[in-house]
């Protein structure tokens, strides 16, 4: 009779160890490490890895590996471990900010606010393609913004404000196919776009946007113990001499940098935000300062992961990586919303 619940303390004891916390995140980055090293090998031209120490050392910068690693391996590589630790950073700040474990990128619109601007920047303003992370950033921050707004001025429940952010996304997905309808130039390789892949990026399209991700991740991190402190209410905070209103806005902006730098060159992919932050939160606990490091090692690996499943599963076909992360993040999302139906959802 007394096994379990001493079980639970030492589990939970367990989760609380810096020991313990410093072994996860060192266990996250080598897997991140070991996928990556897999993503350069794997393709429809497989590479193995004394070819790719060859091109890595300089020993080879002419032969077709050579080209294959250069121009496609290693953008895509990168492109995939930045969005995914991004997107997987921005979910678990909105998911604090909005005090709502159904909170992501995807579920609340902000993935559709950036995929909106981006593709109004290159139907529009196509000489300026180089600041899609910027147009990209600025829409997703509208978005945000929005249903934070909607919350705020409803008292929404958090039912309310993911069925808030679905219309909203609903709304600014109607606004992206009207502009692909009048501006058919700028359909162009958007298809892929709209499901979400990183076929096609270039170091060019991820030299600004993993810029602007290292930042926000950074910044998430350098704030991560004021996170904490709003996590525990608005009026504990203020107690405590935070002022929330200022500092949801900031996490708000930092998310939505972090979002709009992933979707400006890997699209609209879904549910990194949503799945990682809770796998990460149930391997060690609630606090952000490691929960921010943990969601941006995991979440790139992952996405590594669901883009080389994309990549094998049906070789020489390649599935987008968007499709993928549906049929994984699909369920998930299921699972939670019965969790909160039955009242025993992870906040």
């Amino acid at each position: 009779m007394n096994t379990s619940p001493k079980s639970s303390i030492r589990i939970s004891l367990n989760r609380e160890s810096p020991r313990f916390r410093a072994a996860l995140i060192a266990a996250s980055g080598a897997a991140l490490i070991l996928l990556a090293a897999v993503s350069l090998c794997a393709g429809a031209v497989p590479i193995d890895l004394r070819s790719i120490w060859a091109v890595i050392s300089g020993a080879d910068t002419d032969s077709k590996a050579y080209q294959i690693f250069q121009y496609v391996r290693l953008p895509r590589t990168l492109a995939a471990a930045l969005a995914g630790g991004a997107l997987a950073c921005a979910g678990a700040v909105l998911q604090t900010v909005l005090n709502n474990a159904l909170a992501s990128p995807n579920v609340i619109g902000v993935n559709a606010g950036a995929g909106l601007f981006a593709i109004i920047l290159s139907a529009l303003f196509p000489q300026w393609l180089g600041f899609s992370p910027l147009a990209a950033f600025l829409g997703a921050l509208i978005a945000a913004a929005l249903v934070y707004l909607i919350a705020v001025r409803t008292g929404a429940s958090r039912m309310t404000i993911v069925l808030a952010g679905v219309a909203v996304s609903s709304i600014l997905s109607a606004f992206t196919d009207t502009i692909l309808t009048l501006y058919p130039d700028a359909q162009a390789g958007r298809t892929e776009f709209l499901i979400g892949s990183f076929s096609g990026v270039t170091m060019d399209n991820v030299k600004l946007a993993g810029a602007c991700i290292l930042f926000g991740i950074a910044a998430c991190l350098v704030l991560s113990y004021d996170m904490n402190v709003l996590s525990l209410g608005d009026s504990t905070a203020m107690s405590l001499g935070m002022r929330t209103g200022v500092y949801r806005m900031i996490f708000l902006i930092l998310a939505a940098l972090l979002a709009g730098s992933a979707v400006s060159f890997s699209g609209l992919i879904g549910f990194v935000g949503l799945i990682v932050p809770h796998a990460a939160r149930f391997l060690a606990g609630r606090d952000n300062r490691v929960l921010i490091p943990l969601c941006a090692l995991l979440g790139g690996a992952f996405t590594l992961g669901c883009d080389i499943l994309a990549r094998v599963l049906f070789a020489p076909y390649e599935l987008p990586v968007g499709i993928v992360m549906s049929f994984l993040g699909g369920p998930f999302f299921l699972y939670l919303l019965l969790r909160q139906k039955r009242g025993r959802l992870l906040d």
